[in-house]
């Protein structure tokens, strides 16, 4: 067999697989989905002849093959890790390093602010390189030349390696004079003029047309199943831009709760709950294979997941 035709990614699956003998858990762990990760056992089970783990009452238990290879793969993934890693440790305090993230607007308002707080005290000679969404292309990432992606996605390769930060609701801000406010139901949110705010996934934009209830997002799905549709006045991809629109007496600005949450203190607005109901979004971090195992790496992406925590929690 000539070692150049195989995809060597199977040993690293392999190895979580027969750690945790089970194919959900370890797509969970490898942060790749589960079709993914069924689909890299029936690769492996091609490559070694064997079904490596079989499902019984008690669960997928190993065969004999597989309790052969656990030891070697796992002596083959330290060597190669010690091969490729820069250095086995990582000094935060020490580190001059730039990471290149590209955060969406809804990520620059939300999570960024907390985080560059944390590298402050724990890492102050970090420097982050913050890229927008039409910086970037899913090869840039899968290259390794964006470290990490923080966003909300509809797709994403299978490759990619992903974990979830946080779901969140929505919110309406509203100018605090506006009569809606006092009779606030879903006829009164309709009888106004809305801002349209929204960056999903990666790439370049195109211009939007409220006629266009596909691409327009959560919060026009929503009200279409409604049978209903909002006028939109202005189409923005800032979310700091539509909380000052917000402040017009005669716009409605509907987004996420955890964007919503620096107007809570504006006295010339209100933020307040739509009079329907919108599906939660989820925010995700995602980045290539080949930054997987970097200590740097890893150390960055454990922080973001603490700072995702702990914003989560504030009221």
């Amino acid at each position: 067999m000539n070692i150049s035709r195989i995809d060597l990614n199977l040993l690293v699956y392999l190895d979580v697989l027969l750690r945790q003998s089970n194919v959900t858990r370890a797509a969970e762990e490898l942060g790749i989905s589960q079709p993914a990760m069924s689909n890299s056992l029936r690769r492996l089970r091609d490559l070694f002849n064997d079904p490596l783990l079989i499902r019984t009452s008690e669960g997928m238990q190993p065969t004999d093959r597989a309790l052969e290879l656990k030891p070697l793969i796992r002596k083959v993934l330290f060597a190669a890790e010690q091969a490729i890693l820069p250095s086995a440790y990582f000094d935060p305090a020490a580190s001059r390093r730039i990471f290149r993230i590209m955060a969406s607007d809804y990520t620059e308002a939300t999570l960024l602010p907390v985080l560059l707080s944390k590298l402050r005290t724990l890492a102050s000679e970090i420097r982050l390189d913050i890229m927008t969404p039409s910086d970037v292309d899913f090869q840039d990432v899968e290259r390794g030349k964006v470290d990490l992606v923080i966003n909300r996605f509809d797709t994403l390769p299978q490759s990619f390696h992903q974990i979830n930060l946080w779901d969140d609701g929505f919110s309406c801000v509203v100018n605090s004079k506006n009569p809606v406010v006092q009779n606030w139901n879903l006829e009164s949110y309709l009888a106004n003029k809305h801002v349209w705010v929204s960056k999903t996934g990666m790439g370049v934009g195109v211009g939007m047309t409220p006629d266009d209830v596909q691409r327009l997002g959560w919060v026009d799905e929503a009200l279409r199943r409604h049978g209903v549709t909002r006028e939109i006045s202005v189409f923005t991809r800032h979310y700091q831009a539509a909380l000052l629109l917000a402040e017009q007496h005669h716009l409605i600005v509907t987004i996420p709760t955890m964007a919503a949450r620096s107007s809570r203190h504006n006295t010339r607005v209100v933020v307040i709950e739509p009079p329907f109901d919108i599906p939660r979004m989820r925010l995700k971090m995602v980045w290539s294979p080949l930054l997987h195992h970097d200590p740097g790496h890893r150390w960055l992406r454990k922080l973001i997941k603490t700072v995702s925590e702990q914003i989560v929690q504030i009221d």
